[in-house]
């Protein structure tokens, strides 16, 4: 009988954690480059003598890759990743790839993204741009030209649809794959004065969240009754 309650105590975790990627995902529904975080589930199957039980697993958490919405910004600084590129950033933690297009150009000219980090180029190495030759005009290959001279070029990198994805910052993440530079341009790009969106429907995760709610209501009244059972279970067997 007890078994109703081990059932339902996998389902509750699993519920939890499917919560926290909803709240996660959220909570960055506004920032620029983000990627959704996901959850699946597998059922584990167990025996209580000749009958099997059925749990759910906790849950493995993965980085959603589709695309958000462009935003126009007309910031010439700010570039939008169009088809399933990647800009590599150096962080303290090593490189990472990100979405978030959004650049500055430091006193020395580095191309660097908002929170400092180096824009790297197709051969990892950081962009430098000339400090006095004014707004670069990014193409849609990732060249970079100062008054119609050519000084450098963003790299696109393309991750590995079977890697796993881990976090990192300014919306970016670490693939346990390699990556490899794009160079063919006829499905990917770079548009300028734009950035993408987070990939966050917010109606589809507050639809989430409610039926998120009911299934919690549901297990409940499953451990309600399944503990009222032992109660009269034990009532009858003391008397």
């Amino acid at each position: 009988m007890q078994n109703g309650l081990y059932v339902s105590l996998s389902a509750q975790v699993s519920l939890e954690r499917r919560l926290e990627t909803i709240a996660n995902n959220v909570a960055n529904m506004n920032t620029v480059g983000f990627r959704g975080d996901g959850v699946y589930f597998a059922e584990q199957v167990a025996r209580a003598g000749d009958s099997p039980i059925s749990y759910v697993t906790p849950g493995d958490s993965y980085i959603s890759r589709s695309t958000g919405p462009s935003v126009k910004t007309d910031n010439p600084f700010d570039v939008a990743i169009q088809g399933d590129g990647w800009m590599a950033i150096r962080t303290q933690g090593g490189i990472a790839y990100t979405r978030d297009g959004r650049m500055r150009m430091s006193e020395s000219g580095a191309l660097e993204t908002l929170i400092g980090n180096p824009v790297l180029d197709a051969g990892g190495a950081p962009i430098v741009l000339n400090p006095t030759g004014g707004k670069p005009t990014i193409g849609g290959d990732g060249m970079i030209s100062q008054d119609g001279r050519q000084v450098g070029a963003i790299g696109l990198f393309s991750i590995d649809p079977q890697a796993n994805l881990v976090r990192a910052e300014n919306s970016g993440v670490v693939p346990d794959r390699p990556a490899t530079p794009i160079l063919d341009f006829t499905q990917n790009g770079i548009a300028q004065g734009y950035v993408e969106g987070a990939n966050i429907n917010p109606i589809q995760e507050m639809t989430k969240l409610i039926s998120l709610t009911r299934n919690f209501d549901g297990v409940n009244s499953e451990v309600t009754q399944t503990e009222s059972s032992l109660e009269d279970a034990i009532k009858t067997l003391g008397a």
